[in-house]
Order: C-alpha cells, then sequence, then structure tokens
C-alpha cells in the first residue's frame, strides 16, 4: 500500500514537472511626475504613503531608477518600444509613434497575452482630446484612454466602444476601479494577461485631489529640500502640500490594487511595477517641471512585486536603471522572447544575482528644449551621464554640470570649473561618449533632429496641441 501511494505521489510530481509554467500576469503601474523623493520609504519624512511602504517591502525597489528622458512622450514612447528616442523619433511632447511599431502590447499579445491599457496614453501626436483609431492603439485590446489632460476631475476618455465617456469624479480613483474590474474578469482564465495603468497626478494642478487627502497636508509645516531658494519656500510649500495629496491618493489606490490581486488568487504569478514617467522640480534649483538632469527632474520611484521569481522579502538595488531596460526585462522576467533591436538590457539575472552589476552609467538625454523649458526659459540640448557618485552634463557648447553626489545630495555645488575634479569630468565623458556612440546618438542640435522629422514647432518650441 505504502509503495503504491508513494508511485502515485511520484507521478503526479513527475507530471507537474512536465508540464509548462504559466506565463505571468503583468501589472504595470505608472504615474505622471512623481519624483523618487516624494516616498516615505525613500526618508521623505512628509508625505503619507503606507502602502507605497508596504509594496517596497515585499518587492525591489530601486533606489537609481533614471528616466533616461524625463518628459512624457519620450520617456512612454522608450517604455513602449524599448528604443533610443533618436531611434523612433520621440524626443518631444505631442508627436506620433509609428503605428507600425513593434511595441509592448503586441509584442505580449503574439505570446498569447490579453492586453489593457487604462488612463493617459500621451503618444499620438493629435490634438489631447482626439479619438485613437485601433490601428494606432499599439496592440492594446481593452481600452479607455484618453492622449492627455490635466483636469482629474471628471475627465473624459475614449473607450472599447470608440465612444468618448467621462470617469466618475477623480479619474485616478475610477481608472483605478476599472481596472480592478479588468483584473478580477481576467483572472477567471488560464490566459495571461497585461495591463498598464497610466495615472495623470501627481502632476500639476497640485490642489485638485480628493478633500480627504488634502486634509492630511492642511496644517503641516513642509520640510524643504535645501536647494529650493529662500524667495519660494511658502509658494513650494503650498505646492508640495497638494503634490503630496495626490501622492497619499495614489497611495489608496496601490492598496486597493494589491488587494484585488491577492483576492483574485494570483499574487504569486503577477508581475507588478510602480513607477513614474519622470519627477518635477517643484522650485528646487529655483526651477519647476521635468525635462532636466537634476535628482527632483531625472530620478523616479520604482518597485517590481514578483513572488514567484524574488520572493517577498524587502530588496534594494542601486543598479542604474534607465527607461529602456524596462521593456527587456518584463520579457526576460516572463520568459519571453526579447526582440534583438531593442536598446535597453534584461536585468532579470542581475536581480537574481546570477550576473554581476557592471553598469557604471545611466544616460539622460534632451534632445530639443520645449514647453516650460524652452530656450527663452534656459532650456538647452544635453547629453549626461548619472552614476552612483556623480552627475554629468554636456551642452553643444562643453560642459554643463557635474556635482558629487555623495557629497552633494542636493547638488548645490557645480564643480564644472573646479580644477580638482578635471580628470572626474575626463572619465565621465568618456562613459557618455561611449553610451552616445552605441545609441548613434552625435549630439547636433536640435533643429537638426527636427528637420530629420520633419515636425513644426510653435513659440514655445513644441509641436502645436489642443487641449
Amino acid at each position: 500500500m505504502r509503495n503504491s501511494i508513494f508511485i502515485l505521489l511520484l507521478s503526479l510530481f513527475l507530471i507537474s514537472c512536465t508540464q509548462k509554467v504559466k506565463k505571468p500576469n503583468i501589472i504595470y503601474v505608472f504615474a505622471d511626475q512623481w519624483r523618487a523623493q516624494a516616498m516615505g520609504y525613500a526618508g521623505n519624512p512628509d508625505v503619507k504613503t503606507p502602502n507605497f511602504d508596504k509594496l517596497a517591502s515585499e518587492g525591489i525597489s530601486f533606489t537609481n531608477a533614471i528616466s533616461t528622458s524625463p518628459v512624457c512622450t519620450p520617456y512612454r514612447a522608450m517604455l513602449l518600444t524599448g528604443q533610443y528616442i533618436l531611434k523612433n523619433g520621440m524626443f518631444m511632447n505631442d508627436v506620433s509613434l509609428d503605428p507600425e511599431a513593434n511595441s509592448f502590447g503586441k509584442l505580449l499579445k503574439e505570446e498569447g497575452y490579453t492586453t489593457a491599457y487604462i488612463g493617459k496614453w500621451h503618444v499620438d501626436g493629435q490634438d489631447r482630446s482626439a479619438f485613437i483609431p485601433k490601428e494606432r492603439r499599439q496592440g492594446f485590446d481593452y481600452w479607455k484612454v484618453l492622449a492627455c489632460t490635466h483636469s482629474y476631475n471628471n475627465s473624459n476618455y475614449w473607450g472599447n466602444d470608440d465612444k468618448l465617456h467621462q470617469w466618475d469624479g477623480y479619474d485616478a480613483k475610477a481608472q483605478t476601479e476599472d481596472a480592478i474590474a479588468y483584473i478580477e474578469e481576467q483572472s477567471k482564465s488560464d490566459t495571461p494577461f497585461s495591463l498598464m495603468l497610466s495615472w495623470g497626478p501627481p502632476h500639476a494642478p497640485y490642489k485638485t485631489a480628493p478633500k480627504e487627502f488634502q486634509d492630511l497636508y492642511e496644517n503641516m509645516d513642509i520640510q524643504l529640500r535645501p536647494n529650493v531658494p529662500e524667495e519660494l519656500a511658502q509658494q513650494t510649500k503650498e505646492s508640495l502640500r497638494g503634490y503630496y495629496a495626490h501622492c497619499s491618493a495614489l497611495d489608496s489606490y496601490i492598496k486597493q490594487l494589491q488587494d484585488a490581486i491577492k483576492r483574485s488568487n494570483i499574487e504569486d504569478n503577477t508581475i507588478f511595477v510602480f513607477t513614474s514617467d519622470h519627477g518635477d522640480m517643484i522650485n528646487s534649483q529655483g526651477q519647476i517641471k521635468k525635462q532636466k538632469i537634476y535628482e527632483e527632474s531625472a530620478k523616479v520611484p520604482f518597485i517590481i512585486k514578483y513572488p514567484r521569481l524574488f520572493g517577498t522579502a524587502a530588496k534594494k538595488s542601486d543598479f542604474l536603471l534607465n527607461t529602456l531596460d524596462i521593456l527587456p526585462t518584463l520579457l526576460g522576467m516572463s520568459g519571453l522572447a526579447i526582440p534583438d533591436d531593442l536598446d535597453g538590457e534584461d536585468i532579470t539575472d542581475i536581480l537574481l544575482g546570477k550576473k554581476a552589476d557592471t553598469r557604471e552609467a545611466s544616460l539622460v538625454a534632451c534632445v530639443q528644449p520645449f514647453g516650460q523649458w524652452n530656450r527663452s526659459r534656459g532650456g538647452r540640448e544635453f547629453r549626461g551621464v548619472i552614476t552612483k557618485k556623480y552627475t554629468y552634463a554636456k551642452g553643444l557648447s562643453g560642459d554643463w554640470l557635474l556635482f558629487d553626489n555623495s557629497t552633494d545630495p542636493y547638488q548645490l555645488h557645480n564643480l564644472t570649473e573646479n580644477p580638482d575634479f578635471t580628470s572626474v569630468a575626463k572619465d565621465l565623458d568618456q562613459l557618455l561618449s561611449a553610451e552616445l556612440n552605441r545609441l548613434d546618438d552625435e549630439f547636433l542640435p536640435g533643429a537638426a533632429y527636427i528637420e530629420k522629422w520633419g515636425y513644426k514647432l510653435d513659440a514655445t518650441e513644441t509641436v502645436p496641441y489642443i487641449n
């Protein structure tokens, strides 16, 4: 009898070993303009993000996640295609991603995934409220999307039925509820699914989060970063109260998403990512918005939770992750084929400790300054690198910025004219040159790329749009 039971159990074990492991679900959640410093787990004493802190304690949190081109459309195009902005032409806002691009949704559909996208799109190059036909949806079938809006209450979206609808109330909340319904429905099937949920906040306007979250910060004396000019202190505190209110609202929705994943019994086999497209200066260095290589603009939060592969113990990684790495890594983690023409690296084995971390620097690039950082406001083309110690950037006329982030974390002392750092600058410039050569980036004036791609600019040096 015992032998029979043993043989039965052994047979069941062998059968289970020969069965193909189900491909993981992929849920990719990203906010617009959330800087890395605005997280409790990152050491911020003011912002209330208990659910992100919990997520970081159950996954891998990156301390050096860098937006390769820290502005909306370029990031999103690199995320979807895995290709550098001079290869896909998406180096400024409100231009069109090639409908024939071999991108995220299409690649996953080829592998048998159902695909969904909810929220902000911003890679279609039309009027920001315009209808986006199926042939320009980059392989996403479930579709509740608007190109771009910064009106976060009762905002519009185009649905699966190709009709214009309106989110009920604060759109990030309604979008999350819709994402949860999608997750719960897909979890009933054996077919793997992918979902991109793209929130508009905490991008300005800052004072539009639900009142319950604004109330959390109403009387708080916000601590400012030392690189905020004194004359902007009060204005910055007021902006941060609103910014943090958005952050806390989104934090509550992360809990709802995690609860839904657990409730649906798919947690172990789901890759869950939270990140942002770029940061927000919020008056650090006396500047606003993005497109810059400063820490507040270029560094973003990035958390991966995938229990089947990484377990659920807290891990931190100082790997110099950049935007181009995201697509190949998601494909690699899923055991899927990675196209040869991607410009980033699958870092799965690095995160598992099977491969050494040899990356010395991560690229940050602004091909054409525009919008809030056009030339009249000090904007410039630049290419730069961030290492685990330094930030270095050069403009068309030479060295622009050099910071030792280990001794000067708020980047208050530009070392480009300091003779003690001449050799450091030379080494960093060599790293930058190697990366530009790898990507076939000749670092020409922005006008050369505008002409190549045939873009027409308005007075703010960007493609005109109607919003």
